[in-house]
């Protein structure tokens, strides 16, 4: 492959044959990807640790379950926020417009947050607000090599995906709502052994 063609926006799912603990059954949004590497955050690993005990003043705006989520493996001592913007578009599209101030959009409707910001610029335009400590990331050509050897299934995102209120079944429900073959193998067991 000579060209990187851009995931951002895109989910990753982890297949069952993924043996990476970090990403056991892990849904991955996308937020960037293009030559020099690939950054997202794992959609389905919520943490303990509610958002107000370590970023009081977005708590508010927190979706539920409104604790922190475990982005990825990389740099856990940092947070990235990303939000839904109801009334953008739900789709890819030639829109020039910034979104609200704080907000920069990543695919659609889903943006990345400024955390340095008031959040009363953001809380009258944010549906939904995510906080993730860490991200997952992947150096040049990384990724691509993981997506040629299986890793993972490369589907499209869907706004309610970042503010999943039941984020221990995003996993199947996002496999399960595939109009191909990917719908089955939501079905697949979480130890094969046992079959």
């Amino acid at each position: 492959m000579t060209e990187v063609s851009s995931l951002t926006g895109r989910l990753l799912v982890a297949t069952p044959a993924l043996a990476d603990p970090n990403f056991d059954r892990a849904v991955v949004l996308l937020l960037d990807h293009d030559e020099e590497g690939s950054l997202g955050v794992v959609l389905n690993r919520p943490t303990p640790v509610g958002v107000g005990d370590i970023l009081e003043s977005w708590a508010s705006l927190a979706g539920e379950p409104g604790v922190v989520f475990q982005g990825g493996p990389v740099s856990l001592d940092s947070a990235l926020g990303v939000a839904v913007v109801p009334g953008e578009s739900g789709r890819e599209s030639a829109r020039t417009e910034d979104g609200p101030l704080g907000w920069r959009r990543v695919h659609g409707a889903i943006g990345l947050v400024d955390l340095e910001a008031p959040p009363e610029l953001l809380a009258a335009a944010v549906g939904s607000l995510r906080i993730f400590a860490g991200y997952a990331g992947w150096g040049p050509g990384q990724l691509e090599d993981e997506l040629s050897e299986g890793a993972w299934y490369v589907v499209e995102s869907e706004p309610g995906d970042v503010s999943s209120p039941a984020p221990e079944r995003l996993w199947r429900a996002v496999l399960r709502r595939q109009r191909s073959e990917l719908a089955m193998v939501a079905t697949y067991p979480d130890d094969p052994s046992l079959n």
